[in-house]
């Protein structure tokens, strides 16, 4: 992790008390980090950290504000979001590097130090929203207008019914079939649905 030896804090010469860190994550920093399946492409975060030292132990508070560039999942576009997030890591002195859980952290006393470029890259993919979509008629119409070719109709559908891909959301809810026959030990049991 040589080209991210600034995001080194080294522990060992921390006094007790509160220290504070501050970076930024830029365009620069993501291309680094990331890989060829990164789904930040770009972007400008501002990090506050706050390190509180007591004997071995360091409490590290992260304060993440910013904005980063993704690959929209509809027609692959960049699209914009903004990205907040407070984090917490606990980091104490031991024999061997290992991660006792998503907070707590062990490093060899004899490094004395901690990289948290990695860290950051997490916190900020952890920030971000499950589905990254444009809003409804910001697709990329080129892409769109392929997506509704090569989509899938189903066999009775007419041609005129095609799938607008900006006026849908793309819910992955499963919609029940209200044409097919239902087995009628199943009817009594309807009226007991709350809709």
């Amino acid at each position: 992790m040589g080209k991210f030896s600034l995001y080194n804090i080294p522990l060992r010469n921390l006094a007790d008390g509160l220290h504070k860190f501050e970076y930024v994550l830029d365009d620069q920093y993501f291309k680094a980090i990331g890989d060829a399946d990164s789904d930040i492409r770009r972007g400008k975060v501002n990090v506050d950290v706050t390190v509180k030292s007591v004997s071995s132990t360091f409490e590290f508070s992260f304060t993440l504000n910013g904005e980063v560039h993704v690959p929209c999942d509809r027609c692959l576009d960049d699209i914009l979001i903004e990205t907040n997030s407070t984090n917490r890591l606990v980091v104490k002195f031991g024999h061997e590097y290992s991660e006792e859980s998503d907070e707590i952290v062990i490093i060899p006393e004899e490094e004395g130090e901690i990289n948290i470029a990695w860290f950051l890259y997490e916190f900020v993919m952890l920030s971000l929203p499950m589905k990254h979509v444009h809003a409804p008629g910001k697709c990329n119409k080129m892409m769109s207008s392929k997506l509704n070719k090569h989509k899938a109709v189903a066999a009775d559908a007419d041609s005129d019914d095609s799938l607008d891909v900006d006026d849908t959301d793309f819910d992955d809810s499963v919609e029940e079939e209200s044409n097919e026959a239902t087995d009628p030990r199943w009817d009594t049991l309807k009226g007991l649905i709350e809709e």
